[in-house]
């Protein structure tokens, strides 16, 4: 099974989400259970962190002006990441990782913040393990990014084969969202992905029932019959019966 796919990376939240939701539904069709959205997930951390803290917020500290240049080298290696072969994308990538630890050391704002942007390089780097580790440190302060993070951790351990440990983070993930009509329902669907590839059909269920009941608009932001995928996991578990 991959563990990776790559997909072009927008600069505003309504095109992320919409990317996101294309890539999710296009692996889905090709029967790739776990990972589609794991990329994503990383992405939307980064995204949403480099233009709020990195730019809209002034540096105030020794740790926010330690990230602010990591940012500044993350978004030079991001705009450059198209026109460099395996190797130097797998260096640049590298440094802006430790451009990251190196100013999460530094703690504050800035640390806490570069922290979760290391995790996230990390995960994209298919450094799982750092990755946990780097989110397990990390102060969740903001409601969004607390929520993205904690499914950041569901994707790191889908990746480790560490599946039960993934159903708990994206159970937390959708309670951090506390009824977020985007937020919420990916959770519930990331987790519900994960259920279909363990056979567990009926609760799979559970959880489709649950988006069309609190999120009956959600079918149409993401233009997915998700009808079907409830009476798809009805079926499957009858027949497991």
């Amino acid at each position: 099974m991959a563990k990776k796919e790559t997909q072009e990376t927008r600069t505003t939240i309504d095109d992320l989400n919409d990317t996101l939701t294309k890539a999710e539904l296009k692996v889905q069709d090709n029967k790739k259970i776990i990972l589609w959205a794991c990329i994503g997930i990383a992405a939307f951390v980064c995204i949403i962190l480099l233009f709020i803290y990195a730019y809209l917020r002034p540096a105030q500290n020794k740790a926010n002006t330690a990230y602010g240049q990591a940012s500044q080298k993350d978004l030079i290696y991001t705009m450059n990441e198209g026109s460099l072969d395996s190797a130097a994308s797998a260096t640049g990538l590298n440094e802006v990782i430790s451009a990251y630890e190196a100013a999460a050391a530094k703690g504050k704002d800035g640390g806490n913040n570069a922290r979760i942007m290391a995790a996230a390089k990390a995960y994209k780097a298919g450094d799982y393990q750092k990755a946990l580790s780097l989110l397990k440190d990390y102060d969740r302060n903001d409601e969004i990014i607390a929520c993205t993070s904690k499914a950041l951790e569901g994707d790191c351990y889908v990746n480790l084969d560490k599946f039960d440990e993934a159903i708990k983070a994206f159970k937390d993930a959708a309670k951090i969202a506390d009824g977020n009509p985007t937020l919420t329902p990916y959770c519930l669907l990331k987790e519900a992905t994960v259920l279909h590839h363990l056979g567990k059909y009926a609760e799979e269920a559970e959880l489709y029932k649950e988006i069309l009941d609190r999120f009956p608009e959600y079918g149409a932001q993401t233009n997915e019959n998700y009808e079907a995928f409830y009476q798809r996991a009805l079926k499957l578990a009858a027949a497991k019966k």
